[in-house]
């Protein structure tokens, strides 16, 4: 581990154990990739999947990202989740529960087509496992206009927040309503594709999905 990936603000919260940072990984659907171009900072947001130490990102053979990225240029990807809102009784102590994790590798391309399609099953069983068993696989075009890389996590730290609000000693007497709003992701009600073939039910794995 680096200066890079040291904690410095609030390190109580911080952890570089991989086991905490996977499972936040695992939780998590959208990943912030961040990268420069010519002195110019982009941050993208992306789906991706993860098998061991490796990210799989995939998108458009034309992106700017995944030019850029397979290329070797370093790269930073963060992950956030959050679990409620801190409402305290003074506004300088609202925050947020959360669960974070900041990555830095760097990637390269995968360009053998059973490869290729194995990461892009990584990422679509890390979105709904069981879909990519049903559907059908992508063909040599769709593969030839998709860049996958592989990120292999070479620094990573995790960071959460968890409790109650924490007010000033003098604050606490305050008239003020002071907690916790859970919030989460929820999956809905399946809607069928108004193009669907009469008599295909949705299955299990999207009537009982959890995440």
């Amino acid at each position: 581990m680096t200066e890079r990936s040291t904690l410095r603000r609030l390190p109580a919260r911080g952890s570089r154990e991989l086991e905490v940072i996977y499972a936040i990984l695992d939780a998590a659907f959208v990943a912030h990739v961040g990268f420069a171009v010519d002195g110019q900072p982009y941050v993208i947001p992306t789906l991706f999947g993860r098998a061991g130490d490796k990210l799989y990102l995939h998108g458009s053979a034309a992106s700017r990202m995944m030019r850029t990225l397979q290329s070797g240029a370093p790269v930073c990807v963060t992950v956030t989740l959050v679990d409620g809102l801190v409402l305290a009784r003074s506004a300088f102590h609202h925050s947020m529960n959360y669960r974070s994790a900041v990555l830095f590798g760097t990637a390269r391309a995968i360009d053998d087509p059973a490869l290729k399609t194995e990461a892009l099953q990584v990422i679509s069983e890390h979105l709904i496992a069981g879909r990519w068993d049903e559907v059908r696989a992508p063909n040599s075009l769709e593969l030839k206009a998709t860049t996958v890389l592989e990120l292999t996590i070479e620094e990573a730290s995790a960071k959460t927040r968890v409790g109650p609000p924490m007010d000033d000693e003098q604050d606490y007497a305050l008239p003020v309503w002071a907690g916790v709003l859970p919030l989460s992701l929820k999956a809905g009600a399946p809607q069928p594709d108004v193009r669907l073939a009469e008599g295909i039910a949705a299955p299990d794995y999207i009537k009982h999905y959890r995440g």
